[in-house]
């Protein structure tokens, strides 16, 4: 059982490039050290709801999450202790019977929009990084991952970006900004790198001596100039 785990949220309006952050950061790391944990996962069963796509089901409302347990997830990897993540199918809206074990690792990733509004979430994270990017290139990001990657209709995306997405995100994201240990630009790349590169070398200190976690600020560079027009959430 693990003694030290560090946890770290990162979150942004969706389509603000957190997703790409957490990945980068995963991938410095390594996955002998660290995992992405995702808020998406813990979505609740809205199959009984549903109405259509764009409808009346707000998933960008905190009480379309499951807080208390992804809280009592994040206690047990705090714990050194492993969890069973719950898996959401975005195209049925259910939340499937099986659940991915996870074990504690040193680093532990959170990943999701909403979870520095919640006192609970907030209450149990080391660090937390807000990644800042305009509204129209959040749209546009957002409108190509449901498109491509949840079976979504155009009209539906924009349906519930303008319904549901921007006004959550006025009421709940961004006021949750000032709970942000840094700040980053989705879009001015040289600022996203420095962040990168200063998260990924105060983890490299927190890891034990024996650990073969490095940081390279060359490498950091090159992996975000292959892949810096392929922003995603």
């Amino acid at each position: 059982m693990l003694r030290e785990v560090y946890i770290i949220g990162v979150t942004g309006g969706s389509g603000s490039g957190k997703t790409f952050f957490a990945n980068a950061l995963h991938k410095n790391i390594g996955s002998e050290n660290s995992f992405i944990l995702l808020q998406d996962d813990y979505y609740k069963d809205q199959s009984d709801r549903f109405d259509c796509d764009g409808g009346s089901v707000n998933f960008d409302h905190p009480d379309s999450l499951d807080f208390d347990l992804l809280a009592a997830h994040l206690q047990e990897l705090k714990n050194g202790r492993g969890i069973n993540i719950p898996q959401y199918d975005f195209k049925t809206h259910t939340r499937k019977s099986e659940v991915k074990n996870q074990s504690a690792k040193r680093v532990i990733i959170l990943d999701g929009i909403l979870i520095l509004s919640q006192p609970k979430i907030r209450a149990l994270l080391d660090d937390a990084i807000f990644v800042e990017t305009p509204e129209a290139i959040r749209y546009e990001r957002r409108l190509l991952r449901d498109t491509l990657e949840r079976g979504r209709t155009e009209e539906g995306v924009k349906a519930q970006f303008d319904k549901q997405v921007k006004p959550m995100h006025d009421q709940f994201v961004e006021p949750s900004k000032k709970y942000a240990s840094y700040i980053s630009s989705g879009v001015d790349m040289e600022t996203f790198y420095r962040l990168l590169y200063h998260i990924n070398k105060k983890i490299n200190y927190l890891m034990p001596k024996n650990s073969d976690h490095k940081y390279d600020m060359l490498s950091i560079h090159r992996q975000m100039e292959m892949q810096q027009t392929t922003l995603r959430v």
